[in-house]
């Protein structure tokens, strides 16, 4: 039974964690409404890792190439290399107002009133809810090679709503890059690009926190492998919702469970 409970932990954070319903959210309702034994911090934590290596894993392609392409132009300045070049420091300034803030809020522990009361929660799923339901229809011309200040700095103000307990990352950032123009499939990636560099910061930073007790090494280990397998699955399959402008699925379904929320927990 033990093991049961972070065996469907694990897969909730995984089902959760890349499409816009905030995987955060979903584990303090879990918290809220189930009587188990179990540390959800570090279940948190595990399982946020196991996504990460999830979404390495899928666009390691795209990670390898940006690399390469960026030492190429930086030593050799040759132009087949500086739209991914320029995409690097995309990736960069999209990602300094989020992690200024998460600095801030972990520091003076903004939310420390706030990030335990499901409440909150549901208030933030409808929130969501709307944010996807105004971009629904949205396409956007521009690709990779358009993102520029402007744009990077559009969805990283927008990533910065992915901070408060409730608000879904990928739907505030992918949100963002549609309000910039991107097409859907350029928001989409680029939404991941800047969760890798995050995501890379926030697990080191919170690693130094965990306490791991030798008894439950394998619930641990087996907590990232299926958080790692269910968040490669769902992402693919994410990718393609949005590619066909099926955003209001989540529109509904956040919508939904934060008024349930609201009125029952």
């Amino acid at each position: 039974m033990e093991l049961l409970k972070y065996i469907i932990l694990a897969i909730i954070q995984g089902l959760t964690e890349t499409i816009p319903v905030s995987s955060s959210g979903h584990l303090m309702i879990l918290k809220t409404i189930m009587d188990v034994n179990v540390d959800f911090d570090t279940i948190a934590i595990l399982t946020n890792l196991g996504s990460l290596i999830a979404i390495v894993i899928l666009f390691w392609n795209d990670i390898i190439s940006l690399i390469q392409s960026f030492f190429k132009y930086l030593i050799n300045k040759d132009k087949k290399y500086k739209d991914e070049y320029n995409y690097c420091w995309m990736i960069v300034l999209g990602c300094i107002p989020a992690g200024i803030m998460g600095l801030i809020v972990s520091k003076l522990e903004l939310f420390s009133k706030i990030e335990n009361n499901v409440k909150i929660v549901g208030i933030s799923l409808i929130i969501t809810s709307i944010l996807l339901f105004i971009v629904k229809d949205f396409k956007g011309k521009k690709e990779d090679n358009k993102i520029g200040i402007k744009e990077a700095l559009t969805v990283g103000f927008m990533q910065i709503a992915g901070l408060f307990p409730g608000i879904s990352r990928s739907g505030s950032t992918i949100v963002g890059g549609m309000f910039a123009g991107l097409k859907r499939d350029t928001a989409f990636k680029y939404s991941f690009m800047l969760y890798i560099p995050i995501s890379i910061a926030a697990s080191i930073l919170e690693i130094f926190d965990l306490t791991l007790t030798n008894a439950l090494i394998i619930p641990y280990l087996l907590s990232i492998i299926i958080s790692c397998i269910v968040t490669l699955l769902v992402t693919k399959w994410f990718r393609k919702i949005v590619n066909n402008g099926k955003l209001i699925y989540f529109s509904i379904y956040t919508l939904v469970i934060g008024i349930l929320v609201i009125l029952f927990l």
